[in-house]
Parts: C-alpha cells; structure tokens; sequence
C-alpha cells in the first residue's frame, strides 16, 4: 500500500520534446484524474491517494504528447500498467470469532476435534506476508493446535467428562510465518466433552424394605429402587430383573422412563395367611453398552428387596369364580339346585352367611340357605318365559357384616314337555262348491314351545268325533306338516256356508301333549279354475279386509251407542213430581205444602194464607189470582159438614135458633174457604192421575164448626211445652194419630 501524498510514479518523456514547452502530455485510462494525475509539461506521473493492492492491484493508463501550437498529437497513445507491490499490512482473520465442538471423553491422545482456519488478505505470492502458522494460546495440556493445518486434537489421555466436561481453548494465527513482526488474530474455541457409557450402575444401598397391605390390588406399586448412574442420556438408561426365584412371579419390576429408577408393583395377589414376607434379587444393568469400556464392568449390580405383607380384614372368598346350574322347569318349589361356598380368609375364620342380591332376582324365584349356602326353589318355573336366570349370591361375615362378596350363579331352566302343540298360524280356508273328492284345501303345521333334544316331531289327525259323516279329512305328511282333504264332491254354500274341522296335533315328548284345533272352512262360488268368485255375506266382509273380531267390537260399538241416546231421551222426558211430604212420619207445624208456582214476592195475592189462618179475617174486596173468581162460573153444589149438621140436631128447640144462626153465620163467612177446598176436592176426585195423598197434603182447613178449632200452630203465641194434648185421646178415631204422636210426647216428658 502506498503512502499518502503526492507520489511519484512515473516519467514519461517524449523524443519529440525540445523541452521548451511547447508539448504537452495527456493521461487516460484507470483512475487517470482521480487517482493518477501527469504534469502537462514534464510528464511526471504522480498519485494523488493512498493505493491498497487488498482493493485492486493494478491499473492500466494510456498516454501521448500534443502540441501546443497547432493542438495535435505528436504521438499515438502509449499504454502502460501501474501494478500495486503488495506489503504487510492485513493481520489474519478466523472464519469464526467462537467456535463450539465436542469430543468423547476417554478419547486417545491424537484425536481431532475440529479444524480452524484464518485467512489473509496480503499477497501469498509476495513474501511471507500470507503466510500463516497456527499456535494455542489456552487450553494447554489438554488440546494442541497443527502449526500449519490448524486440525485441534487432544493432547491428554483419559479426560472424564465426570471430572470437567467443559474446555474453553483460544488458537491464535500469526502471518510471516509467525516470525517477529507479524500480524496475528485470535479465536476461542468452546469444546465439551461427550458422554460414554464408561461408569457401571450401583445401589447406593444393599438391601431395601417394603411392605404391601394384602388387600392391595393388582399393579400396586410397592416401592421405588434408585440406582446410581453418573452416564448421563442413552448411556444411563437401566433394566431391572428379578433373579431369585422366590417372588418372580407374585412382583413385577420396570423402569421409570423419567428417572430410570427401578419400580416395584404387585403382579399377583398376596395373602397374609399364605406367606408374610418375600425376599427378592434384583439385578440393574445398563441398557446400552460399549464394548471399549468392558474393562471398566462390570456394568451390573445387584441388591436384595425385602416385601412384609401386612394383614387386613377381608371378605370372604368364594371357591368359585362363578357358579352354574341346572333345574327341570318342572321341579317344585324347595327343590334345592346346587350350593355355593366361601370361607372367610383371614385367620380369625369368621363365620360366613349366605344371602340372594335381590336386586338380581327381583322376582323372588330363587333363595338360599344362610347357613350352607344351599341355593333352593322359591316359585315355580317356565322355561318358556325365561331359560336361564342369572343372580348373585353374596357371603359376608357375621362378626363384620360390611364385608360382603358376591358371586355370579347362572341357572339354566331345562325343558319339560309341558306344553301341547298348536296350529303355527290361524288357519281360514274356503272349499268350491263344484269341489272333487279328495282335492286339497289347506296345507298346515304347527308350532310348540318346548325344546325338545331330537327337535320338534307333530302328527296331525282328525278329531274322532269328527270322523262321523266327515266332509273333510286330514293327511299326516311325517314332516310336521298335514294336508286337509275332500272327503265328498260338491257342496252348497246355500245348505252349509261354513264347516269347522277340528284337528288334533300331538308332539313326540314324553309325556305326549296334544291339543285339538279348529280349522274353519268356508263354502264358495269358484269358477272352473278353482278362484273363488263368492263366498257368503260374511266370508265377504272377511275378504274385504275384516275379521270376525272387528265385526263384532263394531256391532258392539253400535249397540252401546243407540242404548245411551235411548236412555238420553228418556231422562229428558222424565218429570219427577217431588212428593209434599217425603213420609208419613214427616208431620211439622206447617203442614201445608205447595207445589204451585206463584207470580215471586211481590205476587202477595196469588194465595192469601190469612184466610186459613183467620176466616173471619176475610177480605171480600179482594180477589183471588190463583182461581176464577165465583162470579165467573157458578158454584158447586155442596153438603154441610158433617159438624154443622150435628150441632144442627143436637141444638133443637129454642135453642136452634140460636145454634142455627151461629153455624150458618159461620158457613157464611167461611163459604169462599170451603168452595175453594170443595172445588179442588172435586177435581182431584175426577183427576185419574192425581197422587191418593194430594188432599191430605194441600189442605189444612178444619171448618169453623170443629170442637177443636184450629190446630195450627202459625198464631200460637204458646209453645209446645205449654199444651196439654192428653184430651185429644177423647176426640174419637178422626184425632186418634195426633194422640199418639202429641199424647205420648207428653206422657215421656212426665215420666
């Protein structure tokens, strides 16, 4: 690199220069004006900036001479290069400032951990100004550096990634060859030591207690067995065996993934009864192993494992797994099926009793013997409606009834041929009229619920009551079907519409069973082929679609409906008359009842009741509302009352006239009364339809003439305790039913 300033390069000169300046030189080409300049006069060359040869390292220019007086070259152009000398002036550079590699631990000495290299930017071919030569400046004695390659090896035996696992080197490059004067750069390089399966497993310890309750269940871990490893990753990876004998098979040992200690579980199950205490060996060896470092071993260990079983109380066990029996559906009930057994385990041997979870026999068909665990028949079966019962049967203690076990009990109901054979469907076949003898009409099999082990065998025959001037007969085929056949040709639908063929089918069980079935058999028009054409009014219906059931839930639908609308009009029609006086015994002080209408509150004329109260008390001026007034029609002819009359007779000479006047005062004035009662008395005695007991309940009326007067109560200011009504015993037979009622009142109030 050339200095700074005004540096003189080159002289150019022309033969043709007298030297009096009249020539002048021009300069073209790389860096001509900026970084090269010519003296015009004397052709100097000169550089005007620093020149770095690590930038470019040479540049080409031309140049030629001109006159000065006429302006043209003396000369062609000349063409030269400038080449840059290279020196010393660029220290070597790393490729990295910081380098990370890695080596085995217990490598050889010699062995390459990786390769550095610098650079420099001088020229090679130039002196030693390129040249570079490596050095290590840390990390000596464990790593050194080649001079000339810079390939770092170890320079240790047996370095241990257990001891120190990380190094830090720094490798210096030096250029002239690393004589004095150099220039040099530096890098640092992170180197780690990987690890090898060269340290064998150990138990810290050699011998390990557990212990595990008896009711522990099944993958239960026990305990955990950690192992010391100082590998680390894939070199410290570990399996675990057990190699006694004793206990292989009651315990399990795996290795925990996560932090390779060995996990010891239950395999099977242990019973305090049967064994209190297993001693096991368990090996641990690594996994993954180098076979340069099998001196080192051995790469196993070993340690004993000591596994206390602890007692607790448990329920009792049965012998079995499950149970399964068998009973005939035919067996009565008590009949005992089978029996179960449990034992209670601990030593204590408590008692055990026996029960049925009822929640899996909600019937109650099945029980058991506490006791003995006898399981019995509590109900009769039928395979028919269930072949297999399956219940629980459950065991618990009697000093601990919270220790319960159940078991699974499944019963099979056999088959007992208990049930008759019957048609397989309901059979209705029709015969043709123009029918030959002995044509087929129906083809027909049967069905039977029992089981039989040689499967179902039916024979079909016909009923021998049937067999006397049979029109139809029956044919066993011997394959569970049957044929009925014509026995005659020609039949009438007019004469017999309709034929019932009764067939009997009998099983081949033991004992046999045999039902007699009904095959109804209806007459038909056919036509020549044999499709019938007409059947009658019923078989119609039959064929459209309705059986005889629907015919008859309709008719029955029709009839219920026509009795409730009769019996609707009927009760509209209805008009019950309330009697006036519900019972004889029904006697009160207001006797007269009415059942007439009247014209509502306001109507106080409809019936003046003061008139039956005080005839003297009547109103002439009024007229009555509730009957034509006598001047409308005239009155009814009328006897005197039989006390008028006798007070007539009795009165006698001087006497009746007075008698006469009062009696006839009193007829008068209580005319309108008595034409009234008289006039309704003669219509109801005309009306046919008229109650026997409508006078007694509409009148009260006793004529003015009575000895007795009024004997209502409606004006009486005294009350009943104030009369005495013994006299009215002497009043005759007309007073005789008011004696006993107000008489004997009277008489039990005075005893």
């Amino acid at each position: 690199m050339a200095s700074l300033g005004e540096c003189l390069l080159l002289e150019l000169h022309s033969d043709q220069d007298p030297g009096d300046g009249t020539i002048r030189y021009q300069l073209t080409g790389d860096g001509a004006g900026d970084t090269f300049t010519i003296d015009p006069r004397s052709g100097d060359i000169h550089a005007t900036k620093r020149l770095d040869r690590e930038e470019r390292s040479f540049y080409t220019l031309r140049a030629r001479a001109v006159s000065n007086r006429t302006g043209r070259p003396l000369e062609d152009w000349t063409n030269f290069t400038i080449k840059i000398h290279d020196i010393n002036d660029n220290a070597p550079t790393f490729t990295k400032s910081v380098y990370m590699a890695s080596v085995p631990e217990m490598s050889d000495v010699g062995t390459s951990v990786m390769t550095v290299t610098a650079t420099d930017a001088d020229d090679i071919s130039y002196g030693n100004s390129a040249r570079v030569v490596y050095s290590i400046l840390e990390g000596q004695p464990y790593f050194s550096v080649e001079p000339n390659t810079g390939i770092i090896r170890t320079a240790l035996q047996d370095m241990n990634r257990e001891n120190r696992e990380h190094y830090q080197v720094v490798i210096q490059a030096k250029d002239m060859a690393g004589q004095m004067g150099g220039l040099s750069g530096t890098a640092t390089v992170s180197i780690t030591l990987s690890d090898v399966n060269n340290n064998p497993p150990r138990f810290p310890q050699g011998v390990y207690q557990f212990s595990i309750p008896e009711s522990a269940q099944l993958g239960s871990v026990i305990g955990m067995l950690q192992v010391r490893d100082n590998d680390v990753g894939r070199n410290a990876e570990m399996d675990y065996k057990i190699t006694s004998e004793e206990g292989r098979d009651v315990f399990r040992i795996a290795t925990d993934k996560d932090t390779q200690d060995g996990v010891l579980s239950l395999n099977r199950q242990v019973d305090y009864e049967s064994k209190r205490m297993y001693t096991l060996r368990v090996q641990v060896e690594n996994r993954y192993l180098d076979p340069r470092f099998r001196s080192l071993g051995p790469f196993h260990d070993t340690a004993l494992v000591k596994v206390a079983v602890t007692d607790e109380n448990e329920p009792p066990v049965f012998q079995r797994s499950s149970y399964q029996m068998e009973v005939q559906e035919s067996a009565p009930v008590g009949t005992i099926i089978g029996s179960v057994s449990a034992m209670d385990p601990d030593h204590i041997r408590s008692p055990v009793k026996y029960s049925v979870d009822r929640h899996t026999d909600m019937d109650h068909v099945f029980n058991v013997y506490p006791g003995n665990g006898s399981v019995y028949l509590q109900k009769p079966l039928d395979r028919e409606e269930a072949s297999w019962h399956n219940i629980s049967i459950r065991a618990e203690e009697f000093n601990n009834p919270n220790q319960i076990s159940r078991v699974p009990v499944n019963i099979k109901v056999l088959d007992v041929n208990d049930n008759p054979p019957t048609f397989a469907t309901l059979y209705e076949t029709f015969v043709c009229e123009n029918a030959k003898a002995g044509q087929r009409i129906q083809m027909i099999s049967a069905t039977d619920p029992d089981e039989p082990i040689g499967g179902q065998r039916f024979s079909f025959r016909l009923a021998p009551e049937a067999t006397v001037k049979a029109n139809f007969t029956v044919r066993d085929n011997n394959d569970n079907t049957a044929m009925v056949l014509t026995l005659r040709s020609g039949y009438s639908r007019i004469q017999h519409s309709r034929y019932l063929v009764p067939v009997v089918i009998s099983d081949g069980g033991s004992p046999v069973q045999s039902s007699t079935n009904t095959l109804t058999v209806r007459v038909c028009s056919c036509d020549r082929d044999g499709n019938m054409k007409l059947c009658n009014a019923e078989a119609l219906v039959l064929a459209a679609g309705l059986s005889t059931g629907a015919l008859v839930a309709i008719l029955l639908c029709v009839c219920i409906l026509l009795m409730l609308v009769v019996l609707f009009a009927a009760l509209r029609r209805q008009r019950k008359k309330e009697p006036l006086i519900m019972s004889k015994e029904d006697v009160r002080d207001n006797v007269v009842s009415y059942n007439d209408e009247g014209g509502g509150e306001e109507d106080t004329q409809a019936f003046d009741i003061g008139t039956l109260r005080n005839p003297e008390a009547l109103d002439d001026s009024k007229l009555r509302r509730d009957i034509m007034p006598d001047a409308l029609y005239p009155p009814l002819p009328r006897r005197p009352p039989p006390s008028s009359l006798a007070a007539a007779a009795a009165g006698g000479g001087g006497g009746a006239g007075g008698g006469a006047g009062g009696v006839a005062g009193a007829l008068r004035d209580n005319g309108d009364v008595r034409d009234f009662i008289a006039h309704r008395l003669g219509e109801n005695d005309t009306d046919p339809t008229a109650p026997p007991y409508d006078s007694l309940a509409t009148y009260a009326y006793e004529g003015s003439g009575s000895v007795a007067h009024s004997l209502s109560s409606l004006e009486s200011a005294a009350s009943d305790g104030d009369h005495d009504y013994n006299y009215l015993s002497d009043w005759g037979p007309r007073f005789k039913k008011l004696a006993n009622m107000y008489g004997t009142e009277d008489s039990d109030k005075d005893s």
